[in-house]
């Protein structure tokens, strides 16, 4: 069901979709900067998660519904833009997404709930799960449903583990960054903007 050279191509496809900028891999170091590796840990696999609700939500066909259905796509639009820019203000006025001196350590719980709505909530990942699996699906080898559950289980894995090591080794930064508090307060700048661009991105998304 799952040819080895098929499966190669696409962990190699999912491995750039994991290293390229975005506002969860951002999340998983900033938590790895301010709050360790444990932090970085939960937000990673937080993101992880995201997608694979994504993923489940795609094979049960919530997806298609999005895709199809005018009223179902704006009003998840909506919802994850205004969660992104939100975040994306907060940030940018607290200034303590990245931090290098002790600040008031957040629950682990909340943590994980900020990672998760941040790719759950985002539509793209939807969309993007619904037309990037399936070109890995062959029905002639079987379930398409498993097929897209197992794609769709590993990538999230991947996110999970890859966004969890970002942030792992940016916590090495630690002792680089004491000494710069202003590249510290552009970091934070930077990702506030970061997910306002992506709040807005989702926001002028077109249905397709």
């Amino acid at each position: 069901m799952f040819p080895i050279e098929v499966f190669l191509a696409y962990t190699s496809a999912c491995i750039l979709l994991i290293l390229s900028p975005g506002p969860d891999n951002i999340l998983a170091i900033a938590r790895g900067l301010s709050q360790g590796k444990l932090a970085a840990c939960v937000s990673g696999s937080a993101s992880g998660m995201g997608i694979l609700f994504h993923v489940v939500a795609a094979t049960a066909g919530l997806t298609l519904l999005i895709q199809t259905s005018v009223v179902a796509f704006y009003i998840v639009k909506i919802i994850g833009a205004s969660y992104l820019i939100w975040l994306g203000i907060k940030v940018l006025r607290s200034r303590d997404l990245i931090a290098i001196e002790n600040v008031e350590k957040k629950p682990l719980g909340s943590i994980f709930m900020t990672g998760f709505l941040s790719a759950a909530l985002n539509p793209k990942p939807g969309l993007f799960v619904m037309a990037f699996i399936p070109q890995f699906v062959n029905p002639a080898l079987g379930s398409v449903s498993v097929q897209m559950i197992v794609y769709g289980l590993w990538f999230a894995m991947m996110t999970a583990i890859g966004f969890s090591l970002m942030g792992i080794f940016s916590h090495r930064l630690k002792r680089v960054l004491q000494s710069k508090p202003k590249l510290i307060s552009g970091l934070n700048v930077s990702a506030g903007f970061t997910f306002v661009s992506a709040g807005l991105a989702v926001a002028f998304m077109k249905q397709r």
